[in-house]
């Protein structure tokens, strides 16, 4: 068995496609033990290097197949990448990978009482689990997959931010579902049907959600995302301050096989602003060649985008038309805009009935249209965040 580990310490050493691993604080760990059992005469630092790799491995899950499988599916690496953008791949390099594969498929398979064997200790050592597995098999799998499961951090999340040029996850989004919200249904079934069509890569449209806050805008979006995140759509939020760094972003995603909305909150701008013209040009196409897996989703409480002041709508008619035309010139290059106004009364009150359902609200029609009424008058209005807000103060018993 201490020639076996020999073995194994020399071919992770000769990593190309799945080197990263080697960075791996488990892996690193396990591939120290093997440097020492096949080296090292000092039982009790073998022991200790054991122990620490073991740790190591706890803190993650005490099955060391599932965590090597966990690393194998989720590894971004120049073979998933190739094979992600359509390229043919060198059979140098298929053979290599199956090589890889076979060689985590013997470690995934180790137990401690390997371990023993090759130091010829017979004392106790904590054990770890073993699992049934087909790295190969499974691989493959997920190859055909691509487009739906994605690779590297786009597997393990589907909502991420930017930050300093690289996409940051996160890591506790918003778990709005489409059955959580109510009223609305014609604007919501243009965002669906707009983001199905993205998703079968039939012709689809930027898109704008402009009216009044509180009515959903935000909500649909995530919500629309976590209901197809299993065929393959993400989403990548960026402040109006990063505008600029749409290009970036998206020569970083054309290639990938997923399907991605760069999303914008709140979009409003003041006076000459340069990310103002950034985005027309951006959505316009004259800037940067977007690939069709990348849409641009935005939200707004304006439908005109562009802020003035009084001072700014003095002058002759022809400067008022001008800055009227400059504004509404950005909302018109979405292609597609959606309006959420406040919702009347009837409108208002079906969505708190609803909603009161759905939280399992025990209280008569009459008192909770009259309570809800109350409570639109004391906030913002009539809308669908101000009715969520009372059913659940009324939850709290506040």
């Amino acid at each position: 068995m201490r020639r076996k580990f020999s073995e194994l310490s020399m071919r992770l050493e000769t990593l190309a496609i799945f080197r990263k691993l080697l960075d791996d604080p488990v892996i690193a760990k396990l591939r120290t033990l093997f440097l020492l059992t096949e080296k090292s005469e000092d039982e009790r630092q073998v022991i200790s290097c054991f122990s620490s790799f073991i740790s190591a491995l706890y803190e993650k899950t005490p099955d060391l197949s599932r965590y090597i499988r966990f690393l194998i599916l989720n590894d971004d690496n120049l073979y998933i990448r190739q094979k992600s953008s359509g390229k043919e791949i060198s059979p140098t390099i298929e053979s290599c990978l199956y090589a890889e594969l076979e060689l985590f498929q013997e470690i995934s398979q180790l137990s401690v009482s390997d371990v023993k064997s090759a130091i010829g200790y017979h004392g106790f050592l904590p054990a770890w689990e073993t699992s049934r597995c087909d790295l190969k098999e499974e691989y493959e799998k997920q190859i055909k997959k691509l487009h739906v499961k994605g690779f590297g951090i786009f597997a393990k999340y589907r909502s991420f931010s930017v930050k300093d040029g690289e996409f940051v996850p996160i890591l506790f989004p918003d778990n709005q579902s489409l059955s959580d919200l109510f009223g609305y249904q014609r604007e919501r079934e243009q965002v669906i049907k707009n983001t199905e069509a993205f998703l079968e890569g039939r012709e689809a449209s930027d898109m704008l959600l402009y009216g009044d806050a509180g009515t959903g805008k935000s909500s649909t979006i995530k919500a629309v995302v976590n209901e197809y995140a299993q065929k393959g759509l993400r989403l990548v939020e960026i402040r109006k301050t990063q505008i600029f760094d749409i290009p970036k972003i998206t020569e970083e995603l054309s290639g990938n096989p997923l399907k991605f909305i760069i999303y914008i909150d709140d979009l409003s701008f003041s006076g000459n602003n340069e990310n103002f013209s950034a985005l027309k040009a951006i959505l316009e196409g004259s800037a940067v060649s977007r690939g069709s897996n990348i849409l641009i989703y935005a939200t707004s409480n304006r439908r005109h985008l562009l802020k003035e002041t009084s001072a700014e709508r003095q002058g002759d008619d022809l400067h008022i038309n001008e800055t009227l035309q400059e504004t509404m010139s950005l909302a018109a290059r979405f292609g597609l805009t959606v309006a959420f106004q406040k919702p009347d009364k009837d409108t208002y009150l079906y969505i708190t009935k609803e909603l009161a359902k759905k939280y399992g609200l025990d209280m008569s029609e009459e008192e909770l249209f009259k309570k809800a009424e109350a409570h639109a008058l004391r906030t913002n209005g009539r809308t669908p965040r101000a009715a969520k807000q009372f059913i659940e103060l009324q939850k709290t018993g506040l």
